[in-house]
C-alpha cells in the first residue's frame, strides 16, 4: 500500500484531500497540519508521495520543498503542490524548487486522482 503525506492546514481542505484519494484504492494517508508537522512526521513513516499547500504557518510549503529536494533521504519522492497561488510566477517558483505537479484550487478531483496513478499506479 502506498503511502501519501497531505500538508495542509485547513481541515476542510484535507477532507477534500482524503475523500478524493479514498475514492481510489491501495493508498493510506498521513496528515500535517503545516510545514512544520511535516518534517516531523517525515522521519517517523515512509511515504511515497507529499502533497503540499503553499501559505500555511510556521514553515510553508516552499520551504517544506526545498527541504525534501535537499534531502538525500526524500529527494526523489514526488511532490505535488495544492494552493491557491495561481500566477505563472508562482508555478514557476514550485516547480523550479522540484514540485512534480502543480494544482490550483479549487482543482477537479478527477484531476488528482490521474496524476496520483500517473506517479503511484
Amino acid at each position: 500500500m502506498k503511502k501519501i503525506l497531505i500538508v495542509e492546514d485547513s481541515s476542510a481542505m484535507r477532507s477534500l484531500l482524503i475523500s478524493t484519494i479514498e475514492a481510489l484504492e491501495g493508498f493510506e494517508i498521513v496528515e500535517a497540519a503545516n510545514g512544520f508537522e511535516a518534517l516531523r512526521l517525515l522521519p517517523r513513516e515512509r511515504v511515497d508521495l507529499v502533497i503540499t499547500d503553499i501559505n500555511m504557518p510556521d514553515i510553508n510549503g516552499l520551504e517544506l520543498i526545498r527541504y525534501v529536494r535537499n534531502s538525500a533521504i526524500y529527494k526523489s519522492i514526488p511532490l505535488f503542490i495544492i494552493s491557491t497561488e495561481s500566477s505563472e510566477r508562482d508555478l514557476a517558483k514550485g516547480l523550479a524548487l522540484g514540485a512534480n505537479e502543480y494544482l490550483i484550487k479549487p482543482f477537479d478531483p478527477a484531476d488528482l486522482q490521474k496524476l496520483l496513478l500517473k506517479y503511484l499506479g
